[in-house]
């Protein structure tokens, strides 16, 4: 039976040793092509960053996820917009005294894009440990927005919402903001564009 060659499916990877065949010492050596190592790298570099920002956006989604005791009630009103232009979606309700105008809050917080690209989290989406954010509901120091999407929370409630950017990053010195230089600068660049952030109160101080 004659044996055919199959074409190679995965062309821009190195061949196996033992597919290898002795040399003809009847064919000219060719002069040796330019390596095909730094396409690779950074072919390889791509499909990592683009791995972990498709876990990232699986792992956020699964943090927002509603209860089934919201979900059974259909009467429930879970959408709703407040004066800065916020949307606003009750997730999960919380227990305890709601946040107030004034008060010194901690949570925690996965931060998006209107078309689910992800930017930004407080919880590592590997590790799972959180670096909560504190901040004071008042004041100037906090983007209007998230201070609407807090005040009314109870500890452990959840919320998601849709932050149009008059209401988000105005100014660069406005918080929560990363301390690393690569996630700062990924959440300003998307400072003129709306931005769902998915919110749990861990606590009021």
């Amino acid at each position: 039976m004659e044996l055919k060659s199959l074409a190679n499916p995965f062309p821009y990877a190195s061949p196996s040793p033992i597919c290898r065949r002795p040399p003809d010492p009847k064919k000219k050596i060719r002069p040796a092509r330019r390596s095909r190592a730094p396409y690779l790298k950074s072919t390889c570099a791509l499909s990592r960053r683009r791995a972990v920002s498709d876990m990232a956006v699986v792992g956020a989604v699964a943090l927002s996820t509603p209860t089934p005791a919201l979900a059974e009630q259909p009467d429930v009103t879970r959408y709703r917009k407040v004066g800065s232009g916020v949307i606003l979606e009750d997730v999960v309700e919380g227990e305890g005294p709601e946040a107030r105008e004034g008060d010194l809050v901690q949570f925690n917080y996965v931060c998006r894009r209107a078309n689910g690209y992800f930017v930004h989290s407080t919880v590592d989406q590997f590790s799972g440990e959180s670096r909560p954010v504190t901040l004071a509901l008042g004041g100037e120091e906090m983007i209007r927005g998230l201070r609407d999407v807090l005040i009314g929370m109870k500890s452990g409630g959840k919320r998601r919402a849709l932050i149009p950017p008059e209401a988000g990053y105005v100014s660069e010195t406005l918080k929560p903001i990363p301390e690393e230089f690569g996630p700062r600068r990924s959440l300003l660049s998307h400072a003129k564009e709306p931005l769902v952030f998915e919110v749990q109160l861990l606590k009021v101080l």
